[in-house]
């Protein structure tokens, strides 16, 4: 188990077309789903916690460059982290839980750990090698614009997936999933 330090951050700038409204602002467990993966990062114990996308009343931090999906999101965010490891969630993963971040937290150091076949969530080692590759990805048009990719690129270790915590990495891009992870 480590004690370093990890900072978090809640991807939450992405459109969410498929899932008809905005899933940050969608309703779990008393309030919005992003107040629920604020807390679960916070509750794990990352310090500090930033959130990519245009939430004023979290001190979102808004897309520089639209349109790269979650990659953009972290580019833009990187300003805001300090170096060293971080937490990257997905705003739509209601049941992940603080055990499954310890898990990311305490594998063997890489500077990327994911569970297998997840690109999120992932443990991100935050350095000036990340920044630099994330903004030359950023600043390639017709480059792979994918986390993904990044995580590949850095070096990426896939911890296997036990049967019993799939459902707990289970994301929300449909109304039909949302209803199938809320029930």
């Amino acid at each position: 188990m480590t004690t370093t330090a990890i900072s978090g951050l809640v991807l939450a700038g992405g459109q969410s077309r498929r899932m008809g409204r905005d899933k940050a602002a969608l309703e779990w467990q008393g309030g919005s789903l992003l107040m629920h993966m604020r807390r679960l990062l916070l509750t794990a114990g990352a310090d500090p916690v930033r959130v990519s996308g245009d939430y004023p009343a979290h001190e979102g931090i808004v897309d520089v460059t639209p349109g790269c999906g979650p990659l953009g999101g972290l580019a833009s965010a990187l300003v805001h982290l300090p170096d060293g490891p971080a937490w990257i969630v997905p705003v739509d993963m209601p049941r992940l839980s603080v055990s499954l971040l310890h898990e990311l937290r305490d594998a063997h150091h890489s500077p990327v750990v994911i569970f297998s076949g997840q690109p999120l969530p992932m443990r991100l080692n935050i350095d000036l090698r990340c920044r630099t590759l994330i903004m030359q990805m950023i600043d390639q048009v017709d480059g792979p614009r994918a986390l993904r990719a990044l995580q590949e690129r850095l070096g990426v270790i896939e911890l296997p997936v036990a049967a019993v915590d799939f459902p707990f990495l289970a994301n929300c891009n449909t109304p039909q999933q949302w209803k199938d992870v809320a029930s």
